[in-house]
C-alpha cells in the first residue's frame, strides 16, 4: 500500500531555541539488532530507534528465526540457534543497510532468500558483495542480473576462506561480511582492495561484535580483517546512544536562524562519523558548547553569516544536504566535496539538493562536489524531497532561514530515518503546517 503523500507549510524568519532530546542512532540500532539475532542468548536493546529502516531490519532477522519482543523502551531479541530462509521474500523497504547486512546474513541460512525493496533500494549496488559472498562459497546473483535488487542468495554453505571487497562504493558491504564471517565454518581474511570510505562505521559494526564476544583481527588501516569461524554471539545489554545523523539537522538550525539550541542524549565519545557536524560548525563560526551528554549552540560569532568553509564528506556523507544549506548562509564559496557515492544513495543527492535553487541558492554540481557561492538570499519556493529524508529535512532547514512561505512536498519520507522530526521542531518553536 502507497504511504500517503504529505506536504510540509512552513514559514522562514522564524524565532526557535529550546532543548530537546535527540533521537536514538539508526547506525547502532541495525548494528545491535542484526548481531543479538544471531546469539543464542537473549539480547535487551534500551533506547532503539524505531523508523522505516530500522523496522524493515525487524522485519528480517525475524524472518531469520529470532523472537523480538517490546516493553517500554527496550526490544528483547532472542537469536536463532539455526537461521532459516524465510518463507517469503524479504522486503527491506527503502533500507540499504537492511538489504546489505541481511544479504550476508541470509548466506547462513540453508535454501533460498530472495531480498527485494522499493524502486529507491533497487537502484543501489549489490555486485561487490555479491562477488565477495561468491568467494566464500555463496551462490548469490542479482535476479535481473543487473548487480542490483532482487537479490537471490542460496545459503547454508559459508566456508569462510579468503575474499576481497572495495571499500569506496559501500562501507555497509563490509559490515555485512563481518557480522555473518564469525560463524562461516572456517576462518576467514577479507581484503580491501581500495580506500575505504566511512571507516567509522565499519568500526562501529566491530564495536557492536566485541560486545558480543566475537573474535576480528584487523589492520591499523582497516585494509585487512582476520575472523576465527564458529564462533557464538553472547548476549548483550545495551543503550543506543542519541544520533549525531539526526541532530546535525537542529544543530544547524540554531547556526542559520542564530538561535540557542541544546541537544541532549549525545555521546561525544562515540564513533558516529557525523560528529564530524560539530567540527564543521565550529568551523564556520557557530557557537558550540559541550557537556555531559549534550551539545548546545549558542548562535553565530561575529554573525550575520556564517564562514564558508572546504568540507570533505568522505566520511560522512550523510552530512552532505544540510552542509550544502548551510553553506547557503555562509559568505563566500563553501565546497563539500567526498560526495561520489551520493549518487547512489535514496536519490542522487548531488543532483536533488539542487532544489535549493528554487529558493535562490547559487550552486555549481561537479561530478563528487558541490560548489556554493554565498550568502543567498533564499525565498520561500515548492520543494520536491524526492522520497529523500535527508533531503527533505535539509530543505526544512533552508526553509527557516528563508523569507515567505516554503512548501516541501512528500516530507513523509522523514519516517525512514527520524520520524519524530517535525515533532522537535515544533517544541523548539517552529509553526508548520502539514497537509494532504
Amino acid at each position: 500500500m502507497a504511504k500517503q503523500r504529505l506536504k510540509l507549510k512552513i514559514k522562514g524568519s522564524q524565532t526557535l531555541g529550546g532543548s530537546i532530546s535527540a533521537p536514538p542512532s539508526k547506525a547502532y540500532t541495525h548494528r545491535f539488532m542484526v548481531a543479538a539475532s544471531l546469539s543464542q542468548d537473549e539480547s535487551i536493546i534500551e533506547n532503539p530507534l524505531l523508523c522505516d529502516d530500522t523496522i524493515a531490519t525487524m522485519r528480517a532477522i525475524l524472518s531469520l528465526g529470532a523472537s523480538i519482543k517490546a516493553d517500554d523502551d527496550r526490544l528483547y531479541i532472542q537469536g536463532s540457534w539455526e537461521p532459516r530462509t524465510p518463507r517469503g521474500i524479504v522486503d527491506c523497504g527503502a533500507s540499504g543497510t537492511t538489504l546489505r547486512f541481511m544479504t550476508a546474513v541470509f548466506s547462513l541460512a540453508k535454501g533460498r532468500t530472495v531480498l527485494t525493496g522499493d524502486a529507491s533500494l533497487q537502484r543501489r549496488p549489490m555486485e561487490p558483495l555479491l562477488k565477495a559472498l561468491g568467494e566464500l562459497g555463496i551462490r548469490c546473483r542479482s535476479l535481473r542480473g543487473d548487480g542490483y535488487a532482487p537479490i537471490e542468495v542460496l545459503g547454508g554453505t559459508l566456508r569462510g576462506g579468503r575474499a576481497s571487497i572495495v571499500g569506496d562504493v559501500s562501507s555497509q558491504f563490509i559490515s555485512g561480511l563481518l557480522l555473518a564471517l564469525p560463524k562461516a565454518s572456517e576462518a576467514s581474511v577479507l581484503n580491501v582492495t581500495t580506500e575505504l570510505e566511512s571507516e567509522s562505521y565499519v568500526k562501529m559494526t566491530m564495536k557492536v561484535l566485541g560486545r558480543h564476544g566475537v573474535r576480528i583481527k584487523a589492520s591499523r588501516n582497516l585494509r585487512r580483517f582476520s575472523i576465527p569461524g564458529n564462533q557464538c554471539y553472547s548476549g548483550i545489554h545495551e543503550r543506543v546512544p542519541g544520533d549525531f545523523s539526526s541532530s546535525a539537522f537542529l544543530l544547524s538550525a540554531a547556526a542559520i536562524t542564530g538561535s540557542r539550541i541544546e541537544v541532549r542524549g549525545l555521546d561525544l565519545g562515540s564513533l558516529q562519523a557525523d560528529m564530524a557536524i560539530l567540527e564543521f560548525l565550529k568551523e564556520m563560526g557557530a557557537l558550540i558548547e559541550k557537556g555531559d551528554g549534550f551539545v548546545r549552540v549558542n548562535g553565530i560569532e561575529g554573525g550575520p553569516f556564517l564562514r564558508s568553509i572546504r568540507a570533505d564528506v568522505r566520511n560522512c556523507p550523510d552530512l552532505a544536504p544540510v552542509m550544502a544549506v548551510l553553506g547557503c548562509f555562509a559568505k563566500g564559496r563553501t565546497i563539500i566535496e567526498g560526495m561520489g557515492r551520493l549518487r547512489f544513495k535514496e536519490s542522487d543527492r548531488i543532483r536533488t539538493i539542487q532544489e535549493l535553487a528554487k529558493m535562490g541558492a547559487h550552486i555549481e554540481e561537479l561530478e563528487d562536489r558541490l560548489i556554493i557561492h554565498g550568502p543567498a538570499e533564499l525565498k520561500g519556493a515548492i520543494i520536491d524531497s524526492y522520497g529523500d529524508h535527508r533531503i527533505a529535512m535539509a530543505c526544512a532547514m533552508a526553509a527557516l532561514g528563508a523569507k515567505g512561505l516554503t512548501v516541501i512536498d512528500g516530507i513523509e519520507c522523514i519516517r525512514k530515518s527520524y520520524p519524530s522530526f517535525l515533532q522537535d521542531l515544533r517544541s523548539l518553536g517552529v509553526e508548520f503546517l502539514v497537509e494532504q
